[in-house]
Parts: C-alpha cells; structure tokens; sequence
C-alpha cells in the first residue's frame, strides 16, 4: 500500500448533463394583458427614442465630499423607499428638480412607486425613475411590473429584473403591447428562467435584435428550434452577441472546414465559443491542432471533447501543460499530444502533478505513464485522492498487480463503489480473482446483469 498523501483534492468537476426544455407554456392572456388574440400576433419592430442616463455619481462619493443636508420633506419623504441619508441626499443633491417639486407631487410619485409592490429597488433605479422627465414612465413603470408578474416572474426575483433593465427602455419608450409581444416570443425559448438569468434581454429591440440573434442560431443548426432554444437557455447571454458577430464566427470556422452543422454542435457542448476572440484566440489554437496533424474532422472531434482548450490562457494554462506532457514523454506536434492536451483542459497542473506522482509511488515509470497517457488520455485528468482508492483496491482488495493498468487504464475511470466493488463481488466466485478486468468492467450494465441471471440458472441446474 501506498504511504498516504498529506494532501486533499481541490477541485470539483460538476456534472454538464443537459436540462431537459420546460414543457410548453399555454399562451393565455394574463390580468394585465393588453393582447386579446394571441394568435394572431404579428411582431412589428417597435420605435427607439434615445436614451436617458440615470444617476452615475456613487452615493458613497458624493458623502465624503460634502456635509449631509439637513432633512427636508423631501428628504424625509425618500425614507419611505428604504433610502438612507446619504442616499437621500444623493439623489437630491443630483436632481434638483426633486427638491423644487411639491411635495404632493413627490408623494404622488412615491405612492406609484410603492403601488408596483417591488421593494428593494436600488438607489440609482430610484434616481432613474423618480427623475424622470417624461411624467408618464411611472404609470408604464407600474404597468410593466404588473404584466412581468402577470407572466410568471416570481416575485422574489422581480426586483434582480427591475435593477438590472434599462426602465427608460423596456418601460418608457416601448409601449406596453410592444413588452407583451417580446414576452410572449421568449416563451418559445425559456421564459421566465431566461430573462431572470439575463434581464438585460429586456432592452433589446424584438424585431431588429432578439429576432435575428435567435434566427441565427436556428439556421445554424438547420432549423432545429428546440435545439437553438436548448442553447439559449443553456447560456442566455448568447443573446447578447449581434447576428453580425455571429456571421463573423461562421466565416472563420468555415475557412477552417467546419460545417454549419459542426459549429452548431460545439455551440451545444460550449456556447462560450461564440465570446472567444478570433484573432486573439481561435486562430493561434487552430494552427497549433493543425500542427499536431489535425484536419477539420479531427479538430471537430476534438473541439467536441475538449472545448475549453479555445478559451484558457496559453501563458498561464495551457504553455504549462504542454511543459509538463512532454515531460513525462510526449513528442512534440503528434496527435497523442494534442489528445493529452485536450483531457488536460479538465484539470490542473497541480492535479496532474499529484497524479504523475501517484504512479510514481506505486512502482510505475514516466515511460508507464507514458503508455496509459496515449492509451486513455483521460488518466491523468482524474483526481488524484479518487486515483489512490482505486489502486489501492486493486492492489489490496483484488490482489492484483499494479501493472495491469498498462494494459487497461480505463480501469481508473469507473466508479469505485458503484462499478469497480460492485461487479468485482458479483464475479469473484464464479470467474475467480484472476478475471479480465475489461470484461468485468466495461461490459454494458444490461448485458451484465443478463450475464450473471444466466450463470445463476445454470448453476442452479
């Protein structure tokens, strides 16, 4: 047995399985609703006017550079919305107007506010609303709210909507029909889940915008909308790239022979594709996979396991990497390398350190970790602490030589409890101790049960 490790794993890899898309949502129209027939909608491209700016100065500046104002009304009245001090004075201090208006008027302005029953807005999203030139963006304001709850945003999350959506924007200039429509079209696509991850998503025009983006990704993926719905709800903020952005992406992965089709499928696996810089990051990594002998189909195949490998750091990650696998034994532009490389965007090179040493303190050398590398690139991804039960169960619990792993090193990737003891005490007695351990392992679960059901009958015979 293996002297025991002073050290503890430190990192979590968590499981990427997909979320199965929500079942449809029936299109009815809400309390608040201002569309009466819903299926005969139509999505005109709603009138931009320009926008407005609201309080950019911190609160917390404007208090250390200034005495507090004595209280007003006015400033009394701002405590009703939760505001401190300096806050009040802030807000005052920065729109004068409030403090020239009426009281009345301020208090009509407060009681709107409190009627949208949306506590905890942030100081500057009162600023931005309280200000207002234009007198009608608190009652669309009011309007708004009610209709975001009347489709389903929970309560609990309203206010993480309101303080992160330009209310110039989605209330004021977009008339509240306009709103509905963009409500009811991201419904085909996550709503609310993906506008309470991404409020931003709100202050998007729908026809100009939100509709090209969305079509985009449909058309990308031949015209699978649940795919492309799975996507954006996967990573909502995909919608945040402009269509021109992704047509820019779609010529570079073309020049590299990529498919529509190809591309559409890595976006599934990692929307973040579609953020990575094309000069900056694509280009260097693409060449340094042609390098290692990868044609398109190998770098598709490869981009599907190992995506994060267009994303990392070269001079903090990756470089290190590279160091540390030709280290131990790998050559230079092969696709051993280029494999071992791709299983190590999984992992650190701490980890892979520990690993290396793992193997090392059980008898194996750098040309045996050589030979499991290229034969299960994986193996040096695992994490160490998982690693050494195993081969301490191998060794101790099996009775089986260490060196076995040479020949299947995938052994090291089945699940201890629930795969490796399991079968082992299922197969003992009938196979003995001394079964090939790919036969025991990487057999089908449904063909292994039948396996043993049948070995039952016979010896019962």
């Amino acid at each position: 047995m293996a002297p025991p490790l002073s050290w503890r794993p430190s990192f979590f890899y968590p499981d990427k399985t997909l979320i199965p898309p929500p079942p449809p949502q029936p299109l009815t129209s809400p309390p608040h609703s201002t569309i009466t027939n819903i299926s005969s909608l139509s999505f005109p491209a709603p009138h931009l006017l320009p926008l407005r700016h609201p309080l950019t100065t911190p609160p917390s500046a404007i208090n250390a550079a200034s005495p507090p104002l004595p209280l007003s009304p006015h400033h009394l009245l701002l405590h009703h919305l939760a505001l401190d001090d300096g806050e009040a004075a802030a807000l005052l201090r920065n729109h004068p107007e409030l403090e020239s208006a009426s009281p009345d008027a301020l208090r009509r302005r407060l009681l709107a506010l409190r009627s949208a029953e949306a506590p905890g807005l942030s100081p500057a999203k009162l600023s931005q609303l309280l200000a207002a030139a234009d007198s009608e963006l608190l009652p669309s304001f009011v309007a708004g709210v009610n209709l975001l709850k009347d489709h389903g945003i929970p309560r609990e999350e309203l206010v993480h909507v309101l303080n992160n959506v330009n209310a110039h924007k989605v209330f004021g200039e977009k008339p509240l029909r306009e709103l509905e429509v963009m409500i009811l079209y991201l419904k085909r696509y996550g709503w609310p889940e993906l506008v309470i991850r991404r409020p931003s998503l709100l202050n998007l025009d729908l026809e100009t915008q939100l509709v090209p983006r969305v079509e985009f990704l449909i058309n990308l993926g031949r015209g699978d909308e649940p795919a492309a719905a799975f996507l954006i709800r996967k990573l909502p903020a995909i919608l945040s790239y402009t269509a021109d952005h992704f047509r820019s992406h779609l010529r570079f992965w073309q020049s590299v022979g990529l498919t529509d089709e190809e591309l559409f499928k890595i976006a599934l696996v990692y929307p973040n594709i579609f953020s990575i810089g094309i000069e900056t990051k694509l280009r260097p990594r693409v060449e340094l996979l042609r390098q290692c002998g990868l044609d398109a189909e190998g770098m598709f195949k490869f981009l599907i396991k190992a995506p994060l490998f267009l994303s990392l750091s070269f001079r903090e990650n990756l470089a290190k990497k590279l160091a540390f696998l030709v280290k131990i034994g790998h050559r230079h532009r092969t696709r051993e390398l280029a494999s071992a490389l791709g299983a190590s965007t999984r992992t650190s090179c701490e980890n892979m350190q520990r690993v290396v040493e793992l193997f090392f303190r059980y008898g194996l050398s750098c040309a045996d970790v050589l030979v499991m590398s290229k034969k299960h690139p994986q193996v040096l991804q695992y994490n160490h602490a998982s690693l050494e039960k195993k081969m301490e169960f191998l060794v101790e619990g099996m009775e089986r030589e260490i060196g076995e792993l040479l020949m299947f090193p995938a052994f090291l990737g089945y699940n201890l409890d629930d795969r490796i003891k399991l079968r082992y005490e299922m197969k003992k007695d009938v196979r003995g101790k001394g079964m090939s351990l790919n036969k025991l392992l990487s057999v089908a679960s449904d063909k292994f049960h039948l396996q043993k059901s049948t070995s039952e009958i016979g010896s019962n015979l």
